[in-house]
């Protein structure tokens, strides 16, 4: 399945000007950004001065100090982080379910995208660093757009490219994320998280490598109550396989209690990890996803 066309219309691009990524780390020695530091460096906001040292920027003598003392000084400001804001796009075939085929737009993966296009604008508008990293097996290529909202239209032509293939792993994808980014960040999450239980633990591994992290579980309105009963056959979009079954009302009773363990489970490795966490069905209008339980969840404000 590819990314749908278009992604999100004007008037809601406006609409998210409103909006700021929020994150609760400090993120030491990284510049820019909205969230004040107290590291000194160039900024706005006054912090202290220090002894003239050789190689220092002449702007920033406190000229009126030399004339009174005749000692030179510089000045030191607070500096504001610029947080790698990293959006994790799942991009697994299991992401293109969630909805009858003909409304396939209506898919996790169509709803992933078009917010993942909504958070990358929320940042580049409070001219924040963004990556929007694919992954499957393993990661895809990414992204990186910075310097403001005119920055958008290629970010949003990158999503629209995007398409579903594969199974999920996230012990590979972290893996493989922490050995070429060192430094720490907030990453976000976008994903049905339909993988195998010590996979999703090595999103653990993130927290231990100081990232913040921020899981959205995205589900289709059938993927907690499949409306399906009597003789069916089930097959596993990434893997293949199939599964004959006679599905009852307890079947699905069955499935529904499962579904919410997995759900709590998820939780517990976000929380755990001093994470944030949001499950959102794709019946949910992104409007009120983006404005109600992502503000909720502290993710955004």
């Amino acid at each position: 399945m590819r990314a749908p066309q278009p992604l999100l219309s004007q008037e809601f691009l406006e609409r998210l000007e409103r909006l700021t990524l929020r994150w609760r780390k400090s993120f030491h020695g990284l510049l820019g950004g909205q969230i004040t530091s107290r590291y000194a460096g160039v900024g706005h906001e006054f912090h202290d001065h220090r002894r003239f040292q050789h190689g220092d920027d002449l702007r920033a003598v406190n000229w009126r100090i030399y004339l009174r003392l005749e000692r030179v000084f510089l000045k030191m400001f607070l500096t504001e982080p610029r947080t790698p804001i990293r959006l994790f796009l799942d991009t697994s075939e299991s992401m293109a379910r969630g909805a009858e085929e003909s409304v396939a737009e209506n898919s996790k993966f169509a709803y992933a995208c078009r917010m993942a296009a909504a958070l990358c604008y929320v940042g580049l508008v409070r001219l924040e660093t963004i990556v929007i990293q694919p992954f499957a097996g393993g990661l895809g290529k990414s992204f990186r757009a910075e310097g403001g909202r005119h920055r958008f239209a290629r970010a949003a032509a990158f999503i629209g490219d995007l398409s579903t293939a594969g199974a999920s792993d996230f012990r590979a994808t972290v893996r493989e994320f922490l050995s070429q980014n060192p430094s720490p960040g907030f990453a976000i999450f976008l994903s049905d998280f339909l993988a195998e239980p010590d996979g999703l633990k090595a999103l653990g591994h993130m927290s231990d490598q100081r990232h913040e992290v921020a899981l959205v579980q995205l589900a289709g309105p059938q993927d907690r109550t499949p409306p399906w009963r009597g003789p069916i056959e089930l097959i596993d979009a990434e893997s293949g396989v199939a599964s004959p079954m006679h599905l009852t009302a307890e079947d699905v009773e069955r499935h529904a209690a499962a579904y919410d363990t997995f759900c709590s489970e998820v939780e517990h490795i976000a929380k755990r990890n001093r994470g944030s966490y949001l499950h959102l069905n794709t019946d949910t209008a992104l409007d009120q996803a983006l404005f109600g339980p992502l503000v909720a969840a502290g993710v955004a404000s």
